[in-house]
């Protein structure tokens, strides 16, 4: 339940959807397990078993994304191909050429897939309609675009656009490591990755290790004296949460501290109230969290325009 990671967008505010609408528009793209000739499988699925498509609690919203994929290594179809072409070669005197081999592996796939294992992901979405956040569970941008798109293609209206600042998390990080602190209510934690824009893109990284005293303030201001810029920087907000902030604006290995969890776990009897909890807190400390970060990074920009794309054909075909 806890997010491990937050790929940051913005709605207006507040969204003008209601629950029963969005439980209902979100039902024209929900999950069917993966048929035996398609490869991968994505759709809505209750966040919570008893509950519908969208799970509410307190005014936020919690969305899951379900991918199965069927698992079939290319080194199985190549091998298998290969086995195919020496046969060939042996029935007609001479070796399949280029059109013939790409047939053949065509062929092979179609075969093959039926049998083929399958995996199934979940990715999480949290959004705050009143306030304008939608956040993404997601390591990677690539990651929730894949929730976007098929929201895209479920919503009849989907005005959202991606979190943007005065600052860059770049600069911002920069002078941060120069002057040897961070902004009010964040401080600077023991991980950092700089590299440099020139060409050879050299990097150096401190993992696990202490960012001020014993000269490491010379050290790094002499790497950003030389044209290194961070790209991950660990933090701390609040004495409560604890995670990497990227040049891209990315929050990676995102933390709950342990004194939050054990405030979740007092009143809860059994798994419905531990989801419950979990999922109030956490919205409630990333609700506080975020306005502060954009802060931080000098406040948010007004001027993007909203994407408000529909499509009439499902993302996965």
């Amino acid at each position: 339940m806890w997010f491990k990671n937050l790929q940051i967008y913005r709605l207006p505010t507040p969204w003008a959807i209601d629950l029963a609408t969005l439980d209902a528009q979100l039902a024209r793209g929900a999950f069917a397990p993966c048929p035996s000739h398609q490869p991968l499988s994505r759709g809505w699925t209750p966040p919570r078993q008893d509950a519908g498509l969208v799970y509410s609690s307190h005014g936020q919203w919690l969305l899951a994304l379900t991918t199965e994929q069927r698992l079939l290594p290319a080194s199985v179809i190549n091998e298998t191909a290969q086995e195919r072409a020496e046969q060939i070669a042996s029935e007609q005197g001479y070796p399949p050429g280029r059109k013939q081999l790409k047939e053949l592996r065509e062929r092979i796939t179609e075969e093959l897939m039926p049998r083929a294992f399958t995996k199934k992901t979940r990715t999480n979405v949290w959004i705050n309609p009143q306030h304008g956040w939608f956040v993404v569970d997601a390591g990677s941008q690539t990651k929730a675009e894949e929730v976007i798109e098929h929201l895209r293609f479920c919503l009849d209206e989907f005005p959202l656009k991606p979190l943007h600042t005065q600052r860059s998390p770049q600069s911002a990080m920069a002078d941060w490591l120069a002057g040897g602190s961070a902004p009010a209510g964040f401080t600077i934690d023991r991980d950092c990755e700089l590299k440099s824009v020139a060409e050879e893109k050299a990097a150096v990284r401190y993992v696990r290790h202490p960012l001020d005293g014993d000269g490491m303030d010379e050290q790094i201001r002499a790497h950003l004296a030389a044209g290194k810029l961070p790209t991950r920087l660990a933090l701390t907000w609040d004495e409560r949460v604890s995670f990497i902030l990227t040049e891209k604006l990315e929050i990676k290995r995102l933390a709950f501290l342990d004194v939050l969890k054990e405030e979740a776990e007092k009143n809860a009897e059994h798994a419905d109230e531990q989801f419950d909890a979990d999922f109030a807190l956490m919205t409630g400390e990333l609700s506080r969290f975020l306005p502060q970060l954009a802060e931080a990074l000098g406040g948010e920009m007004q001027e993007a325009a909203p994407v408000t794309t529909g499509t009439d054909t499902p993302p996965w075909e």
